[in-house]
């Protein structure tokens, strides 16, 4: 699905507050601290609470190896004077044939600043930037309304409502359906929190959760 641009360890986007890059084994204790907190667990489908070091270990291994595979793109997002300390993450699934998803999530000392949707639409960018992708879907829980904020702010449209699966919360739980397209992103390209530089190797300087 991604191209090989984005399956170097590398690769990163640039947003005008924050620095989106692969997640490294370094990010442990900061998933654990950030992720495993409850009101952030709750909102997601397989983060555990509390959030064991193993289990931050292995969702690094499988991030990483997703990414090199180009079935996904996880990205840890930090601040862009700070890119060493990961304050959330971000990615695009593409693991059957429905549309790939969007999740996000971030820690409680980053809410409330315009962090999750900024991350957000850099990574839209990139997606219709550099694959053939028609559209995204995203889902939120029906109790999670910052959640939801962040995709209409991004341009997603609600499409209904339902139950999906929640594994880490025990089970099925009701949600709320969004989408994209790419005709909707292309009329919004004009987001200015969204300029971003995709910085590969040899890359040139381009003019630009979670579930």
């Amino acid at each position: 699905m991604f191209p090989d641009l984005t399956r170097d360890d590398v690769f990163r986007l640039e947003t005008r507050r924050l620095w989106l890059r692969w997640p490294r084994q370094a990010d442990a204790a900061a998933l654990v601290r950030l992720a495993g907190e409850k009101v952030v667990a709750d909102m997601a489908g397989f983060i555990s609470h509390p959030y064991p070091p193993a289990e931050a270990e292995r969702f690094i291994f499988a991030a990483r190896q997703a990414n090199a595979d180009g079935r996904r793109l996880v990205m840890a997002v930090t601040p862009r004077a700070k890119p060493r300390d990961l304050i959330g993450a971000v990615e695009i699934r593409c693991d059957g044939p429905s549309a790939p998803v969007l999740g996000y999530w971030l820690g409680t000392p980053s809410w409330d600043q315009g962090f999750a949707t900024e991350a957000a639409r850099s990574l839209i960018d990139a997606f219709f930037a550099y694959t053939e992708g028609k559209e995204l879907a995203a889902s939120v829980r029906v109790i999670n309304p910052d959640g939801q904020r962040v995709l209409e702010k991004c341009g997603f449209a609600h499409i209904g409502s339902g139950l999906e699966s929640f594994p880490a919360r025990g089970g099925l739980l009701p949600v709320d359906r969004f989408r994209l397209d790419r005709r909707k992103w292309q009329s919004l390209k004009t987001w200015s929190a969204s300029d971003y530089v995709p910085n590969g190797p040899d890359e040139p300087l381009l003019a630009a959760v979670a579930h």
